[in-house]
């Protein structure tokens, strides 16, 4: 039986795509095999959201290459997409495909078996219009569902080369969402998370349909239990998408909005479409409607020309939004984005320091967060075993505002909603205890 082997960096919609490119090569007859392992075909998915971004790959698709020199490799993903000479010009990569054109890499290995002759089969990402359909129907190690309703992104931030290597948005047409989320519920799922590049955007591109729409469709899908978002702009929250938020038991109570900064002059410099008081105008509404939300997000520090006195502003500001959570990145030059040629480039050192400030802050208000649900009971779907605790019955899994717990359980309720005390609030990870579901009166 003929193998492959996968290595997939950067984010998550990378692990859905080499997901989708498993079932492929499972429908063709493959075994999957650790990519350590001999392999007859390797796949490695790309990323290029950082110039380490490129390096990685470079190094992982050497390593495959070491590893058996008479095997296929097949390079895939964003940097395969912005740079597919370079990669090309590595000796013993055989084809490269972009981040569209996935569907076609069984054929393409099959040509490449007959001809022996290197594939080049990126085409121009700016040009696509069609969201490119594969479907994942379920994960190896995830007892959360993912799916990807768009892909690309028109914002242009100036720290940002996504656009480029994922090309300009593009909706999943939604009967073809709904019909996925109904075999991902019958396929034993009970929670979906849904993904994509520029996730809130979904819909911009189809007449008389919208995100909010679509929300409404899958919270009447039967037997799923929840829907969460991966990751929404604060300007995609409208008005019709909090009424989702408030009337639908479905919709998760934990939204990941990134901020990227908290200083108005920051944020017109990165590009971004919203200032400090409107993206506190929209968390003040969610708060509002969805009481105890869990609200995430995504800070870039020593961003070109931020001062002092800028990062206190934001470092203000941040306090005041009381985030559950926020993962915070020194800013690094992108190749070939606008904030990379910016003159006025803060100091390494600098920038350190105040990533440390920012991640003491965020442990502090994961902590505050926390702390307001001990004594509560909270609905919670174990993930597996908690880590370190071998077979001793110890599970973790995540409730719906998305607080990480360890209790004790049985290996049978993975992927179960278990309901659990809060007994002990930390920074990462609370301790719970499993309570009895209530007895349905009937």
């Amino acid at each position: 039986m003929a193998t492959v082997g996968f290595h997939t960096l950067g984010c998550k919609v990378n692990f859905y795509d080499t997901e989708a490119i498993w079932q492929l090569f499972k429908n063709e007859g493959y075994e999957q095999v650790d990519f350590e392992q001999t392999a007859d075909v390797y796949v490695i998915n790309t990323c290029t959201v950082t110039n380490t971004g490129d390096k990685k790959s470079r190094q992982m698709i050497r390593r495959a290459i070491r590893r058996n020199p008479d095997a296929i490799v097949a390079v895939t993903g964003c940097y395969a997409q912005t740079s597919p000479a370079e990669i090309m010009a590595i000796p013993g990569v055989d084809m490269v495909i972009g981040t569209q054109d996935r569907e076609r890499i069984i054929p393409l290995v099959k040509q490449f078996e007959q001809e022996r002759q290197p594939i080049n089969a990126v085409r121009n990402i700016m040009k696509t219009r069609q969201f490119e359909e594969l479907d994942v129907p379920d994960f190896a190690d995830h007892t959360r569902a993912f799916l990807k309703i768009q892909e690309g992104c028109n914002n242009f931030c100036t720290f940002c080369i996504i656009p480029w290597s994922r090309g300009l948005m593009r909706s999943r047409d939604p009967e073809s969402v709904i019909n996925q989320a109904k075999n991902l519920v019958a396929a034993g799922y009970q929670e979906i998370v849904l993904t994509g590049i520029h996730t809130g955007g979904y819909g911009e591109d189809i007449e008389d349909y919208s995100l909010a729409r679509l929300l409404w469709d899958l919270d009447k899908v039967e037997g799923l239990k929840r829907i969460r978002i991966s990751s929404i702009e604060a300007s995609q929250i409208t008005d019709e998408v909090l009424e989702v938020l408030n009337a639908s038991d479905k919709m998760c109570r934990h939204l990941h909005i990134p901020l990227q900064a908290g200083d108005d002059e920051v944020l017109a410099r990165m590009r971004r479409k919203y200032t400090t008081a409107e993206f506190a105008n929209k968390i003040e509404k969610i708060h509002a409607i969805m009481p105890g939300v869990a609200i995430t997000t995504d800070v870039i520090v020593g961003f070109p020309g931020e001062t002092e006195e800028m990062f206190r502003n934001g470092f203000r500001f941040m306090e005041q939004m009381k985030f559950s959570e926020m993962h915070v990145f020194p800013y690094s030059k992108r190749t070939g984005t606008p904030a990379a040629r910016m003159l006025d480039q803060v100091d390494e050192e600098v920038k350190n320091e105040r990533v440390h400030q920012l991640i003491d802050l965020s442990e502090r208000m994961q902590l505050t967060y926390a702390k307001r649900f001990v004594g509560e009971v909270l609905e919670v779907i174990p993930e597996g075993n908690f880590k370190g605790s071998g077979d001793r019955g110890i599970l973790m899994g995540y409730s719906d505002n998305y607080l990480q717990l360890v209790f004790e359980g049985a290996r049978s309720q993975i992927g179960q909603i278990c309901r659990v005390k809060v007994t002990e609030a930390g920074v990462n990870e609370n301790r719970g205890m499993q309570v009895e579901m209530p007895v349905q009166l009937v």
